[in-house]
């Protein structure tokens, strides 16, 4: 297990040796910094706790709590606080930094984001509905349609899917294959799409399941 915390830059395709395109997600991927060693010891399980992002400005606006914590630690206010699972914490130190050149490529990685916030959807849009025929004489074109159940049990079953807040869920792709690692500009390039929308943070860790190409 190994992991890094990364913002979203975009999506492009690339070529690869026989001229097939790939659609590619680039991530720039670090410098993260050793904040915090998680142990069996102390904490009952093994983790690093990384920082992203350095605040360059308005730290007086860090909480004392925070800055307290990075004080000890000896390393600079950081954006972005994370915990992710190593498999072998004691190559690390706090104050080290962990770079994309963690991964390698073909590599199969997990990416974790947060959707994009769509708002209050109806649930055409939230769940897909096909939605009422859009001709004359029909007044409920987008509406949910009925809800209710008959005398028994006279009520709306829970989870009932319906109109409501859409977006902002965090959210798992796995098995994505890493295309290709640039360490000098620190990106990653995964295939295919990750959650969410650009310059928003994403955390890479190591495929924990098998890919279907695989059973």
């Amino acid at each position: 297990m190994k992991g890094i915390i990364g913002r979203k830059v975009g999506m492009t395709q690339i070529f690869d040796e026989k001229g097939n395109a790939i659609p590619v997600t680039v991530i720039e991927a670090g410098p993260c910094v050793v904040v915090q060693k998680k142990t069996k010891e102390k904490d009952g399980y093994e983790a690093l706790q990384l920082g992203y992002q350095e605040i360059t400005k308005n730290e007086e606006k860090i909480p004392k709590p925070y800055l307290g914590h990075f004080k000890k630690a000896g390393v600079k206010p950081m954006k972005v606080l994370k915990e992710i699972k190593f498999k072998d914490i004691d190559k690390y130190n706090v104050g080290d930094t962990i770079t994309v050149d963690i991964f390698q490529k073909g590599e199969k990685v997990d990416v974790t984001g947060t959707t994009k916030g769509r708002g209050f959807a109806g649930v055409m849009k939230r769940w897909s509905f096909g939605g009422f025929p859009n001709s004359h004489g029909h007044r409920y074109h987008r509406a949910v349609g009925a809800i209710g159940c008959r005398t028994y049990p006279g009520r709306v079953h829970p989870g009932k899917r319906m109109a409501g807040h859409y977006g902002v869920d965090t959210q798992t792709v796995k098995n994505l294959e890493i295309v290709d690692v640039i360490p000098e500009k620190n990106l990653i390039l995964v295939k295919g799409s990750v959650p969410g929308h650009k310059n928003s943070i994403v955390i890479i860790k190591s495929a924990v399941g098998r890919s279907r190409e695989n059973t």
